[in-house]
């Protein structure tokens, strides 16, 4: 009995390994996520992630131009930190834009600035940084003074080269909107809402078809007269009613645990997010229709899951990363719900103000049941 339990044969051990590598050939999927996963964590985490983001989108609202004023924004470009992307024409006009998300910052200049500095005094002036995501802001706002003093220094010469030598030419305000308390949670709870939606609905419904194959229940289901589309809906409206209950949950406990203050619109909120459910149900539907068994379709999800985590602004500052992570973390639904619960409970933000994200959830929505039907079949062949 000893002999046979701890003898150890080289040959049958050989023999074991080679069936472990054939019957990996053979399943692709299991060896594509071995592969593939490690692959894509690397290209993301080295090209794709940075939180030291620059070319941040500003706004800059001037009184009238000057010498001072065109040194400071030409500082502000050659810091590579602030992109102007427009020249408003009020404060309430610049409010609107980084109420829509399009700017991070707006920088006002008072009407009287390149007066008042002409005169040796030291002028206001304000920075408003859009504070949803403190680690997108952190570090343009800690170069800024420092920008500021650098380019009024060359311009600052003979009688006013002195002016503010010990406190700095000018008296920088900052002013912090939508998170003045920079609390992390801020930010991460609302982006929670979107992650928590995504990886549930499309990891449980992803198990819908396979679970049937697996179980033979999907001979009966198709020996009944149901159409691909009334098969597709039928598993999506239960999970929707979930996704309705963790929404409802998690705002509670952004509300009354962490403190999180409602800007805008509850009910407009749960309206967008009925798009963004059936948006990820339809995903999980559609990798069930293509995956054989059930321990593919969670390999399926996590392609899906992985990038969107990632790649949608939850983690690292969506505007930090180079142009072609944006171009794929804008393809994805989780990407543009953020920007709508954002906006909506932070910003205080209306329809009109993410109508263009909401276009691109419902279009998603749309496409991706085209292919779950296209997908679908009638027979188990």
């Amino acid at each position: 009995m000893k002999k046979t339990l701890f003898s150890f044969s080289p040959r049958r051990f050989a023999s074991v390994v080679v069936k472990e590598f054939i019957q990996m050939r053979r399943d692709r999927m299991t060896f594509a996520m071995m592969v593939g996963i490690p692959v894509l964590q690397l290209v993301i985490f080295g090209y794709a992630i940075n939180s030291n983001p620059k070319f941040l989108p500003t706004v800059i609202v001037e009184a009238g131009q000057s010498n001072f004023t065109r040194a400071i924004v030409s500082a502000m470009k050659n810091s590579e930190y602030f992109s102007i992307v427009k020249e408003a024409e009020s404060e309430d006009e610049a409010e609107k834009i980084m109420k829509r998300a399009e700017a991070q910052f707006v920088i006002s200049f008072p009407p009287d600035f390149s007066r008042e500095l002409a005169k040796g005094k030291r002028p206001q002036l304000l920075i408003q940084a859009d504070a949803a995501d403190p680690s997108a802001v952190s570090y343009a706002l800690s170069a800024f003074e420092g920008i500021v003093n650098s380019a009024l220094a060359k311009e600052l010469k003979g009688p006013l080269a002195a002016i503010g030598v010990k406190n700095g030419p000018v008296d920088i305000r900052l002013h912090r909107c939508f998170n003045p308390e920079i609390r992390t949670q801020v930010n991460v709870v609302p982006g929670l809402l979107g992650v928590i939606l995504t990886m549930t609905m499309v990891f449980i419904t992803s198990l819908a078809v396979t679970r049937e194959k697996e179980r033979g229940t999907m001979e009966t289901l198709l020996a009944t007269p149901v159409k691909p589309l009334e098969v597709m809906t039928g598993k999506i409206i239960p999970y929707m009613i979930v996704g309705y209950i963790q929404i409802t949950l998690v705002l509670g406990l952004a509300k009354y645990l962490f403190n999180i203050s409602f800007a805008g619109s509850i009910s407009l909120l749960f309206f967008v997010a009925f798009f963004f459910i059936a948006a990820n149900l339809a995903v999980g539907v559609t990798i069930s229709t293509l995956a054989k068994n059930q321990l593919q379709a969670v390999q399926m999800s996590v392609f899906f899951f992985l990038p969107s985590i990632l790649l949608s602004g939850f983690m690292f500052p969506f505007r930090g990363m180079p142009f072609w992570a944006q171009c794929i973390g804008s393809m994805l639904p989780l990407t543009h719900f953020l920007e709508i619960v954002r906006g909506i409970i932070l910003r205080g933000a209306g329809l009109g103000d993410f109508y263009r994200h909401g276009i691109f959830i419902v279009a998603f929505l749309f496409g991706i049941i085209l292919i779950g039907l296209f997908r679908y079949r009638q027979t188990l062949d």
